[in-house]
């Protein structure tokens, strides 16, 4: 076994961590989980993930990841997590939970997107690289070379006068009642837009959907190659401990 990290990923739902093995990104053991509490306030989470760590009876430094903006440790915006978490250290918030420890907070996509560059589908590109999570919205993570760009929320940029998680997430697919092609069409529309932005190398495509790529992914009619995630539900978790041993090479700020 390798270098090891810590990684735990806040979602609106659970809180998931795990020892990681930094030399293949796969879990050590089984993560651990505890439910969002609610609501989930910053000294609420802070102490469901001090929970975790000390369950999993770890010491070194820990990599956490929220949902919402994250700029040198201060939590610019909340996505189904308490709104009091604007403008809260979340660095120090963290760090007083954990003992005063070393710890690194990020942008869930962003540690997804590190975690598929570094280990998953991304592994061996070289270039521009665009994680694009489908879910509730879009979240997004774009990496080249290894080396994140952080906190580019391009579910927000807007598409033929509208943003593009208004277009192609998959709620909407949901809500709308789209079949795959109909939803596959706009879901081609919004990475068009992203490929003449930023002319990618890849898109990897993640979220709960992408588990039926398989039924969309065909029907895309872009230039720029796309691959499904292959991480899952762990990337998170794997990014942010990648994150919490390797900051100054992934690009995250100390």
């Amino acid at each position: 076994m390798g270098a090891l990290g810590f990684g735990v990923d806040v979602g609106g739902s659970g809180v998931k961590g795990a020892i990681v093995d930094l030399d293949n990104g796969r879990l050590v053991e089984d993560r651990i989980k505890i439910e969002t509490p609610r609501p989930a306030t910053p000294d609420a989470v802070a102490a469901t993930v001090a929970e975790i760590v000390l369950r999993a009876g770890w010491d070194g430094p820990v990599g956490i990841t929220i949902p919402g903006v994250v700029t040198s440790g201060i939590a610019r915006s909340a996505a189904n997590i308490d709104s009091s978490w604007i403008g809260t250290d979340a660095r120090a918030a963290f760090s007083q939970a954990l003992g005063g420890r070393e710890v690194v907070v990020l942008n869930d996509a962003d540690a997804a997107g590190l975690a598929e560059d570094r280990y998953g589908a991304g592994k061996d590109v070289g270039g521009v690289v665009v994680l694009l999570t489908f879910g509730t919205g879009i979240g997004s993570a774009i990496i080249h070379d290894g080396v994140l760009l952080p906190n580019t929320e391009l579910g927000h940029v807007e598409v033929g006068g509208k943003e593009a998680e208004h277009r192609a997430a998959s709620s909407v697919k949901e809500t709308k009642g789209l079949s795959y092609k109909e939803w596959a069409a706009e879901v081609t529309e919004v990475l068009r837009h992203f490929e003449d932005l930023l002319w990618p190398d890849l898109f990897i495509v993640g979220g709960g959907i992408s588990r039926k790529h398989e039924k969309w992914i065909p029907r895309l009619e872009n230039r720029t190659p796309v691959v499904p995630a292959a991480l899952l539900n762990n990337a998170g978790i794997v990014g942010a401990a990648l994150c919490a041993t390797n900051r100054q090479e992934t690009g995250i700020a100390p």
